[in-house]
């Protein structure tokens, strides 16, 4: 399997198909590259090269014990970058990965990068402070924890089942097949990365990331998002944008790249291509 090792032995499994300009995807909690499986298709097909990695402790990528939080997520995205030696590449972030993309902007800067696109994305901060005011409290997320530590696998089908497609919404027709591939991609990766996962993606302040971020970024939020808030992440992340456009969308769930893929993919397109 393609991998590359960081400088504190890490290795982080990636994808990388096709020829052509280069999109690279970063994926949600606690998921991994397969969950871009409808993207790097559609994208591979219209003549993209596309590249996704499993985060550290998540998928196929080694287990630490440490170093979950953002600055080694972007340190890895880097060192992804610059061992694939990409140029005017297009970064694609859903959620946590969406911090992602904007924390390895923020810190390693654009000169690898065309443009990028946040969807479903944690910045600029999820958890509730005195300067966040719209944001979820601590407790949110601290039952998280809680939750994952008493019984992961529980947990996860959960999630999957409920908030994270909107599956628990009046009318909502689940996929058993989108919830079992959630919880096998959750299952695969290590209960340590995503333990400490949940305070990367709820604490890290990505306010400072996106204001030096100064190509063209799409910034794709739901309305009706349960897992990252729409009031709190999409609106306030592109007013923080020097190039930010808000997309917006009334009634899809956070997980849109899987359950509305096509018009996803769409939207991207005709950003990637404007």
């Amino acid at each position: 399997m393609p991998s590359i090792t960081t400088n504190d032995g890490t290795e982080i499994f990636y994808k990388d198909w096709g020829s052509g300009q280069p999109i690279v995807f970063s994926h949600g909690w606690p998921l991994s590259a397969d969950d871009w499986d409808a993207q790097m298709l559609f994208f591979l097909n219209q003549g993209y090269r596309v590249i996704a990695h499993d985060r550290r402790g998540h998928g196929r990528s080694t287990q630490t014990s440490d170093g979950h939080d953002m600055d080694h997520y972007a340190d890895d995205l880097a060192a992804l970058t610059a061992h694939l030696d990409l140029k005017d590449a297009i970064h694609v972030g859903h959620s946590t990965g969406g911090g992602e993309v904007a924390h390895y902007l923020g810190q390693h800067g654009e000169s690898r990068v065309a443009r990028a696109a946040l969807i479903s994305a944690v910045p600029p901060l999820m958890v509730k402070t005195e300067a966040n005011p719209l944001g979820l409290p601590k407790s949110v997320f601290d039952d998280f924890q809680a939750q994952l530590a008493a019984n992961r696998s529980q947990f996860y089908r959960d999630v999957a089942s409920g908030p994270f497609y909107g599956y628990n919404r009046p009318g909502a027709k689940a996929s058993e097949a989108v919830i079992e591939n959630w919880w096998r991609q959750g299952m695969i990766g290590g209960a340590k990365a995503h333990y400490d996962g949940i305070v990367a993606f709820s604490q890290t302040d990505f306010t400072e990331d996106l204001k030096k971020i100064t190509v063209p970024v799409l910034v794709m939020h739901s309305e009706d998002d349960q897992i990252v808030p729409y009031v709190a992440a999409g609106p306030l992340s592109a007013k923080l944008l020097k190039y930010g456009t808000l997309k917006t969308y009334k009634d899809f769930p956070h997980g849109m790249p899987t359950t509305h893929a096509a018009t996803i993919n769409a939207d991207l397109l005709a950003f990637i291509k404007s």
